[in-house]
């Protein structure tokens, strides 16, 4: 019976070494990318596809190299909540520095590891001046920073002989790289956010290791035995990435409302209204492709431009339907930037997610209109843009492109029988012609006089007593 039971347990004992050499000699998959950039929706997209990748490719570790001060505080939580839902093991190697969004995403990871002379924390929220936010700001960048260091739960450690449980990331560590008046004493100075350096950050649990190079990471990890991939982006990646720029985002927006202004100043369907569809499609299809812009915020935009549309050629004056207007294109804009996956988590929504969006449609519309009033009437009647004959016919050398007793109607005084928005029809000797005002809007049933007759068109401005 003894020798039975010795039998089996040498049995047993081979099998259990059999399966410890399989495991050991089994090539692990990792997976490798870059995020050297500002934090911004183009950041937000290049980390979701490479998890999506990796995940796709069945990968057993996913390393990212990490270098950034900061960016949109949407982006950074976009960023955030994919890392801690991925079912892979996320390593980040700081390659120099991980500040503000930054370490808001590093600590997201499950393991962190540092150069020499890197850095993490400084996670104040501040405008794009560097100027410090409200505390409602910092108040939702504490939350977030807290919950993401209690992810990683609580590690058994010996003190003073007694066994305890402290947390494996410290969430009062997290805060005071936000707040300034989190003070801990011996780690942060009174008065002041927290930054870790490398070794500053391993003493304190935010760093599992100081290495060269992503092979060191490696090694620190116990990761051997391993295949590396990359994500090759393609050419439809580079395309979105570049439409996705806030610089060229708010580009689109100046194009789309430059050609409804143009297209106003000239009869019929031409092509600044073509610009204007052309920019609204470049807009918002590469934030629809990437789930950002929904059907709801596109159909807002829409529905916005056509009261906008309705205001100004049918119901005379500013009310209801223009306001509105205003207010869902302006909304329709900025909800396409911005996740919103965000509205349905659980911690408490903060307003200034969506500031940086806002700001960006609120400034783009503003500097078009000012664009459009300033450069308007100079495109309109320059020789580049206009798209009338330039040369001069005489009737001796056959017909003329426009009536020319439309000549003879400057300086006579007529009255309105639409809006000039600025472009509308005026009534001159029983019959109606359109007409451009030379100033702001006129109302219908108001005098104006005839001012000029240029390539084709009548200009006019309100008559003064």
């Amino acid at each position: 019976m003894k020798t039975f039971k010795i039998i089996l347990l040498l049995i047993s004992l081979q099998i259990s070494a059999t399966a410890q050499t399989n495991s050991d000699t089994h090539q692990k998959t990792v997976w490798k990318f870059d995020l050297n950039r500002e934090i911004d929706a183009v950041a937000a997209r290049i980390v979701s596809k490479n998890i999506s990748a990796a995940e796709q490719q069945k990968a057993d570790y996913i390393i990212m190299q990490l270098n950034t001060y900061g960016g949109e505080l949407g982006a950074a939580d976009s960023i955030r909540t994919r890392i801690l839902n991925c079912t892979i093991p996320v390593l980040v190697f700081i390659n120099n520095q991980a500040a503000s969004a930054g370490a808001l995403i590093a600590i997201a990871c499950d393991s962190i590891y540092m150069h020499a002379g890197g850095s993490i924390g400084a996670a104040t929220v501040v405008d794009r001046t560097g100027g410090v936010l409200p505390d409602k700001y910092q108040s939702f960048m504490r939350s977030m920073m807290r919950s993401t260091a209690q992810t990683h739960g609580k590690k058994t450690v010996t003190r003073n002989g007694k066994t305890v449980e402290v947390w494996h990331r410290d969430p009062e560590m997290a805060q005071a790289m936000v707040d300034p008046s989190v003070y801990i004493e011996g780690i942060s100075e009174e008065g002041k956010v927290l930054t870790f350096t490398t070794q500053e950050a391993i003493r304190n649990g935010y760093c599992e290791g100081e290495a060269d190079n992503i092979q060191e990471v490696l090694q620190l990890a116990n990761i051997s035995n391993y295949t590396m991939l990359e994500y090759e982006p393609s050419f439809i990646d580079a395309i979105i990435n570049f439409l996705l720029n806030p610089i060229v985002q708010s580009i689109l927006i100046m194009l789309m409302f430059g050609g409804i202004y143009f297209e106003l100043q000239t009869p019929g369907v031409g092509f600044p209204l073509c610009a204007a569809i052309f920019g609204a499609i470049l807009y918002f299809a590469p934030l629809y492709v990437e789930g950002l812009a929904e059907n709801w915020e596109i159909i807002v935009f829409i529905t916005g431009m056509i009261l906008l549309l309705i205001e100004i050629f049918v119901i005379p004056g500013w009310g209801i339907a223009g306001i509105s207007g205003i207010i869902l294109i302006v909304g329709g804009l900025t909800m396409s930037l911005i996740d919103n996956n965000i509205f349905h988590r659980e911690q408490d929504f903060n307003i200034g997610v969506i500031v940086k969006p806002l700001a960006l449609v609120i400034t783009s519309i503003f500097i078009s209109l000012v664009g459009m009033m300033y450069f308007g009437k100079k495109l309109l009647t320059n020789r580049i843009f206009n798209i009338s004959l330039q040369a001069e016919l005489n009737t001796n050398e056959g017909f003329v492109s426009v009536e020319t007793d439309e000549k003879s109607f400057v300086g006579i005084t007529c009255t309105t029988v639409t809006p000039l928005n600025p472009s509308g029809k005026v009534m001159i000797n029983s019959e109606i012609y359109t007409a451009i005002a030379e100033y702001g809007f006129v109302e219908k049933g108001e005098t104006v006089i005839i001012t000029r007759f240029e390539t084709g068109q009548l200009y006019c401005e309100r008559k003064t007593v």
